[in-house]
């Protein structure tokens, strides 16, 4: 037996959103995939391999952020309570033109990863600036990434010069393409109202040069329209459209604010749309119709945005606030299910990202994994896998497997030094208090 294999024992199993839960069950993994599974009456002779005990355990696919920007740690907490243009422009953008720079983006990454990690999420997408300190972070930490370099067109943190925007995008995309298995580079235009059209389409056809995904704000808020450089069209998502846009490599971040006609246009084109329903809440954005959006079956995923804006980055506490939120926007308690929920933050969103091998225990698939004590009262009795959105949360995971790779056993993180990451931001933050 390969020495690098971890078998985990008399474990509740959740393979994916569409099965049932399966008690007393062994999960193998080697190397860096999922191996095989089965009953405990068939368990395999594994001398060799790392054992877990998943007595009183769950075990399920590891979960997915399909949108954040992680040295926004730095700034929880400090500017709640305020409307989104007078949180962005008078309160985040000026902080993040003093304070982000190299050290700060690498070790409030970190502490996003810790949070992350500890709550049950195993791969992120990211989207920032500096953003080769933020790979480096995500890579240390033992995390799957797809950091996204920002561009913006005005002078941004690495970026002084607006000219040098897709440059710099260009040179993360070079310095990180197949450099780790764990680090898949994208690149992220900030928005259509901070983006002219021309730095849009270029910033498009970088990404499509790369083959790399393309993210972007849009339709965040109802008066984002008034706010466009240069409309090309009649709302922010036939804009991007007439600019060429969308097609099934452009990820579409919000969406709160579209009417019949930008779902008809986002559904031809392929693009996909992540939400982030506490964000939304918390700057009285809206609320995202997910329902409308399922029933023309365009690609949707789940994220959490930027701990500035949420100011949690767990993904249990984020899959219930989006069933129920469906569930309030349309009056019909049947609108979102626990299982859409699931599936938005496992498979779809793995999907969304080109990473077909994450979101479900399969064979094949990558060891992406996490284990749940669930031998506690908040999680007791266990009908269905509906009980992970609406009783679990993050603080019930214990251990957390990556790659093939134990990253957090008994809720102690491995991969790195969690005092010294809070000791550092900690540091960083003591000059904030004049803002």
């Amino acid at each position: 037996m390969n020495p690098t294999s971890i078998l985990i024992t008399d474990v509740t199993l959740f393979t994916a959103p569409d099965t049932p839960l399966a008690s007393r069950q062994w999960v193998l993994c080697k190397d860096d995939l999922i191996h095989s599974y089965g009953s405990m009456s068939s368990i395999p002779d594994c001398p060799d391999a790392t054992r877990l005990d998943g007595t009183d355990k769950l075990l399920m696919p590891g979960l997915i952020n399909a949108h954040n920007h992680c040295a926004m740690t730095l700034f929880r907490g400090l500017a709640d309570d305020l409307a989104l243009s007078d949180w962005l422009n008078n309160h985040i953008f000026p902080a993040e033109a003093a304070y982000v720079n190299e050290e700060m983006v690498y070790w409030c990454t970190k502490l996003a990863a810790a949070e992350m990690l500890l709550s049950g999420t195993t791969t992120v997408a990211d989207g920032y600036f500096f953003e080769n300190q933020a790979a480096q972070a995500l890579l240390e930490s033992g995390m799957r990434a797809v950091p996204a370099q920002g561009v913006i067109d005005f002078p941004a943190p690495g970026v002084p010069d607006p000219d040098n925007n897709i440059a710099a995008a260009e040179t993360f995309l070079t310095t990180w393409s197949e450099k780790n298995q764990l680090i898949t580079p994208a690149v992220f235009a900030h928005s259509p109202y901070t983006c002219s059209p021309q730095t849009l389409q270029a910033t498009k056809a970088l990404a499509a040069n790369y083959g790399a995904v393309f993210f972007i704000h849009v339709a965040e808020s109802r008066q984002e329209q008034e706010l466009l450089i240069n409309p090309q069209g009649t709302s922010p998502v036939r804009h991007l459209a007439a600019l060429g846009l969308l097609d099934k490599n452009t990820i579409l971040i919000h969406c709160v604010w579209l009417d019949d006609e930008d779902r008809r246009v986002i559904q031809e084109s392929g693009a996909s749309i992540i939400v982030c329903p506490q964000s939304n809440f918390k700057l009285a954005s809206g609320v995202a119709d997910c329902s409308a959006m399922a029933s023309m079956k365009i690609p949707m995923g789940l994220g959490t945005d930027g701990s500035a804006s949420n100011n949690s980055l767990d993904l249990f506490r984020e899959m219930d606030s989006l069933a129920k939120s469906q569930k309030l926007l349309t009056h019909d308690a049947t609108a979102m299910t626990g299982r859409q929920a699931l599936a938005m933050t496992t498979e779809n969103n793995a999907k969304i990202l080109g990473l077909p091998l994450l979101g479900k225990i399969t064979p094949g698939y990558k060891a992406d994994i996490i284990l749940l004590n669930t031998h506690q009262a908040h999680l007791q009795p266990i009908y269905n896998r509906d009980f992970l959105v609406y009783s679990g949360n993050g603080g019930d995971v214990e251990t957390v497997i990556v790659n093939g790779k134990i990253i957090m056993k008994e809720r102690r993180l491995l991969t790195f030094n969690l005092d010294e990451c809070l000791t550092r931001v900690r540091d960083i933050a003591s000059s904030l208090g004049a803002l």
